[in-house]
């Protein structure tokens, strides 16, 4: 196994599939494969949520994102909301402070105006809560049929204060992994919502800016090693990734990750684990081992992070890999997502 992944990333597909935009392997292989080798630079070869970098001595980092999540309306949110919020969030674990946005909006032919100024008025009002302002932006209208609706890109900018030189490769035995609440919400509600299954739950998307949260575990403690927000590929893509890029062993106790009833129930009919479903209010951080009882206080302390747990640790043996203790008294390897279970879910 460590011989396979030590290999260079080759795409063997002839055409794009769903699975290259699920955040699995499929996904890892097109990133690097493809558009790292063409566009290859030092920021874009880190695979941050965003990259950092300086401008007349400040400290800048800069993220994008495009929201595709169908239906555009579900329990918790819609796609407007969801756009600034993920967005604000892929600049947060990059330990920034959001500022600005942009949107382009790409319109079906004959999507309806009232639910258009719908999205927009929800992504003013999000942007307006996590306290960033949309400057800039396009509009593009295709014919109708070519883009199920409405599809939104942002790009969001902000600043770096902090002092913490953040990184999944930073990542060391002894360090230990926190999750800032619930897994699995939002990739649960936004399936359910498509009335695909005959299944009702009382369950909302977990859709949430987090730059408060973030800015205060960064004020409590300097242990902080690196941050993700858990949207493709769930919580098990993040811990791979950290995984890989340390060369270390993620153990997980699969007892301490916080799942909600319903997200398992629903998990177990679809077939799937929690921890590949998308989250979009959610973050995994990594602390130093000593800091693990200040960084979860901290993170409780915000009302996003009410429910944050510790979900396990960072090991030496075997490295590259990520390792669960199941309920049951076993172990098993989780790796990175193959496939696309749940589709068109942010």
């Amino acid at each position: 196994m460590e011989k396979a992944r030590a290999r260079k990333p080759k795409i063997k597909e002839e055409r794009v599939t769903s699975a290259h935009g699920a955040g699995g392997k499929a996904s890892q292989t097109l990133t690097e494969a493809l558009f790292l080798e063409e566009l290859r630079n030092p920021h874009l070869e880190k695979l941050e949520d965003g990259a950092e970098f300086a401008v007349d001595g400040s400290r800048l980092a800069m993220t994008t994102d495009s929201f595709v999540v169908s239906p555009l309306f579900f329990p918790g949110g819609d796609i407007g909301e969801l756009a600034v919020n993920g967005t604000v969030n892929d600049l947060a674990v990059s330990g920034a402070t959001p500022l600005y946005l942009s949107a382009g909006f790409i319109i079906e032919e004959g999507f309806p105006i009232s639910e258009l100024r719908r999205v927009v008025r929800s992504m003013a009002e999000a942007a307006e809560r996590a306290g960033v302002r949309v400057v800039t932006g396009d509009t593009k209208v295709v014919q109708k049929g070519k883009a199920d609706g409405c599809y939104i890109n942002t790009t969001g900018v902000g600043v770096r204060r902090t002092e913490h030189e953040l990184g999944i490769d930073t990542v060391r035995p002894g360090d230990a992994v926190l999750v800032s609440g619930p897994v699995g919400d939002h990739g649960v509600t936004v399936m359910l919502e498509r009335g695909e299954l005959d299944i009702d739950a009382d369950l909302e998307s977990d859709t949430a800016p987090l730059h408060d949260m973030v800015a205060g575990l960064l004020e409590a403690t300097p242990g902080v090693r690196a941050m993700r927000d858990a949207t493709r590929g769930g919580v098990a893509t993040i811990l791979n990734e950290v995984a890989t890029a340390a060369n270390v062993a993620v153990v997980v106790e699969e007892g301490e990750v916080p799942v909600r009833t319903e997200v398992r129930g629903a998990s177990e009919l679809l077939g799937i684990d929690p921890l590949y479903v998308a989250c979009e209010g959610r973050m995994v951080a990594i602390v130093d081992g000593e800091s693990v009882d200040t960084a979860l206080a901290a993170m409780r302390e915000h009302p996003h992070g009410s429910d944050a747990a510790v979900i396990g640790r960072i090991g030496e043996d075997p490295p590259g890999l990520v390792m669960l203790n199941t309920a049951f008294g076993g172990t098993r390897i989780v790796d990175l997502l193959v496939g696309d279970p749940l589709p068109r879910i942010c």
